[in-house]
């Protein structure tokens, strides 16, 4: 298998949760998110993708505004959100924590509540990012998986209870249960989440780096600095 990055695996995670899929909007600052809807995109030309932050990605004349309209017309299918602090129920932490203030909720408790499929996301997996209760609630919702730099969990609505789906390729489960401030099922053999393949490594390298480099300049040639093949950084 070819080696590759942490980002591109994380972009492969994405993209395999966006299977199926109509229409997914991806807020401001977030590369990662995006990398995965434009592979996405690329294995189904009928998948639509709008990035808040680029008028020539966005379909809407008047902003947000018409976003969350969309949103309430059930004509998005998943968005991405994240937090300072997520904890074991699924609520985000997007205002302060540890005395820090940041720029706050926007429009995060609508979406989660409106739009099917909610992704949650944050590379950072330590017990202070990953937290049994948030300081302070931004958004409540039914998301269907939180991922992590280390790890893919599934939500079960059942039991209102993450379960560890897969850890990534140079964690452990054990490393997993200590650095997750929250409780969270798990099967007797979580497996190791899968690689990139090397179809999907060719579209990210290819159309998707040129897309993502012009709309996230640094972080595209942080990650594909050059089109030659990449040492394993995973």
């Amino acid at each position: 298998m070819d080696s590759y990055a942490p980002e591109e695996l994380l972009a492969c995670v994405i993209a395999g949760l966006l299977a199926g899929a109509r229409h997914a909007a991806v807020g401001a600052s977030s590369p990662i998110p995006a990398s995965g809807c434009f592979l996405r995109k690329n294995l189904d030309p009928a998948f639509r993708i709008s990035l808040q932050q680029r008028r020539e990605s966005n379909p809407f004349t008047e902003g947000s505004r018409e976003l969350f309209d969309l949103a309430g017309q059930g004509r998005i299918d998943v968005f991405f959100l994240g937090g300072a602090q997520i904890d074991g129920g699924g609520a985000i932490n997007l205002v302060r924590a540890e005395g820090k203030r940041f720029p706050g909720s926007f429009g995060s408790a609508y979406m989660y509540g409106v739009v099917p499929r909610t992704i949650l996301f944050r590379e950072e997996h330590s017990r202070r990012t990953l937290v049994p209760q948030v300081e302070f609630a931004s958004a409540r919702g039914t998301p269907a998986a939180l991922l992590t730099g280390k790890a893919l969990f599934l939500w079960q609505k059942e039991t209102r209870r993450f379960r560890l789906e897969s850890f990534h390729p140079g964690s452990t489960l054990e490393e997993i249960r200590d650095l997750t401030g929250f409780a969270f099922d798990a099967a007797a053999r979580v497996p190791q989440t899968a690689g990139p393949e090397a179809a999907q490594l060719a579209i990210l390298r290819g159309v998707v780096r040129s897309t993502i480099t012009d709309i996230y300049p640094d972080f595209g040639r942080r990650v594909w600095p050059a089109a030659s093949p990449r040492t394993d950084e995973a």
